[in-house]
């Protein structure tokens, strides 16, 4: 007897960005694979050519809430930001109820959603304080490389005083559950980026590798068996491209996304850790400089929904055994 297939929901975004594009452009390569909600605007997608149930095994809920009158696509407007996130509300309201399993998301747009009065940074931090989550930790991978954020959207001078033990000891251990459950790694392999230049060089660059890094990383070794670092960050991004490890703890944002986007960013996605449910993304943003114009690739978001499907199996099926 075949198993049902798995419930998936897609949230279109912000509707003035390239989600709406390449949702359309990845659902005939993705319909097959799983069952498939998708949660947006039909004016938006018509202006398109085409609505998402139009496409054979798509569910589509169209919540008619962009003003059809002065919609343009490639505008960071408060009634774009609103939007995007009554789309992320009824997609919390499928996976309350079972109606969906796993969630993808195409971008929102962060002055959007600011000016439309929402405190969120972005997708994470909003789906963690809807849940309830505050252990939401953002893993970000492609075909070569997966790398979980210690900090995310924070700025540089203030990375030291947001880097504490008890941070990266919760990143870390949520790296390993999820390197065992979502991707069948009985004993993962972990690298932790150092902050500083060479990981600080003992001390002689900075205090935070010998303060904070090394101590956390001294009591984790007793539960995860292969854990390397403080590592200079050049030294932990490529031995992972190697193949010496099987995710990378970065401090800040960039020590992800730069390696990330030079070795493949067509397969990039971003995975939410620690949700009551999986989430994934493209790896990439509203692209309002060419939404509109038919020319956004969708492989990122291809990539994404497939990662949620067999990530979710993965974990279905472990659980179950």
């Amino acid at each position: 007897m075949a198993k049902p297939r798995l419930k998936v929901a897609i949230t279109m975004g912000d509707p003035s960005g390239i989600g709406p594009e390449v949702i359309l452009k990845a659902l005939p390569q993705l319909a097959d694979a799983a069952a498939i909600t998708v949660i947006g605007d039909g004016r938006v997608f018509s202006s398109l050519g085409r609505l998402p149930d139009k496409i054979k095994g798509v569910r589509f809920l169209d919540l008619k809430n962009v003003p059809a009158a002065r919609f343009s696509f490639g505008k960071a407007r408060a009634e774009y930001g609103k939007a995007s996130i009554a789309y992320l509300d009824k997609s919390l309201q499928l996976l309350s109820s079972g109606e969906s399993e796993c969630l993808v998301t195409a971008p929102i747009c962060k002055e959007a959603i600011k000016a439309a009065g929402f405190k969120f940074s972005g997708h994470t931090e909003y789906l963690a304080d809807r849940t309830k989550s505050p252990g939401a930790v953002m893993m970000l991978l492609n075909r070569y490389l997966k790398f979980s954020l210690l900090t995310r959207h924070v700025p540089l001078k203030d990375i030291s005083g947001r880097l504490t033990r008890e941070e990266l000891t919760k990143v870390t251990v949520s790296t390993y559950r999820a390197l065992k459950n979502f991707f069948c790694l009985e004993e993962p392999r972990i690298s932790v980026c150092g902050l500083n230049p060479h990981a600080s060089d003992n001390g002689a660059i900075g205090k935070e590798e010998n303060l904070i890094i090394k101590p956390a990383l001294r009591r984790l070794k007793s539960r995860i068996k292969f854990l390397k670092g403080p590592l200079p960050a050049d030294v932990a991004v490529a031995g992972a491209y190697a193949g010496d490890c099987d995710a990378v703890i970065a401090i800040y944002h960039d020590q992800a996304l730069i390696p990330l986007k030079l070795s493949d960013p067509l397969s990039g996605v971003n995975m939410t850790l620690g949700l009551p449910f999986l989430r994934t993304s493209p790896l990439h943003g509203t692209a309002f400089d060419i939404a509109g114009r038919n020319i956004a690739r969708p492989d990122s978001m291809i990539s994404a929904v497939r990662l949620a499907i067999e990530c979710s199996c993965a974990s279905r099926h472990r659980w179950q055994c």
